[in-house]
């Protein structure tokens, strides 16, 4: 079983997916900061001194002074300001990953692709050198050029 687990943790996609977990957790709290002190700031100001992560809605009825109040009374509240910037947060990260996924899928458009040597019969579609004047498979003679 040690084997086993060992030959597991040996292939290169297990110690890839582990890197990409770690790094990113990091980049998780990299954007979760960058929303909290960089993005949201300003937009609560322009829309009225807000602070987006203490908005919420009461449902107790006892009008708590703030999101620090309701909690540490117990009350209960729905935090739908911390919500607006997770939803903020992961739209950045979805950006980001499809800004990466679309420049590795262009990389690897334009790998290069070496000389053609070979071509496909046009009538059996057995691939033949690109200088046979006379199929191998079906003995049909082929147009030069």
């Amino acid at each position: 079983m040690f084997r086993e687990f060992r030959e597991f943790i040996n292939r290169g996609n297990v110690i890839d997916l582990a890197v990409a977990v770690v790094i990113g957790a990091a980049f998780g709290k990299i954007v979760t900061s960058f929303v909290e002190g960089i993005i949201m700031p300003p937009i609560g100001l322009i829309l009225g001194r807000v602070d987006f992560a203490s908005l919420f809605f009461d449902l107790s009825g006892q009008n708590p002074a703030s999101l620090a109040d309701a909690k540490a009374r117990g009350l209960p509240v729905i935090a739908y300001g911390a919500f607006l910037n997770d939803v903020i947060g992961f739209l950045i990260i979805a950006f980001v990953v499809f800004l990466i996924v679309r420049a590795v899928n262009r990389l690897k458009s334009k790998q290069v692709v070496g000389p053609v040597t070979a071509k496909d019969c046009p009538h059996c579609l057995t691939t033949i050198p690109l200088k046979a004047t006379r199929c191998s498979a079906c003995c049909v003679e082929l147009p030069v050029g």
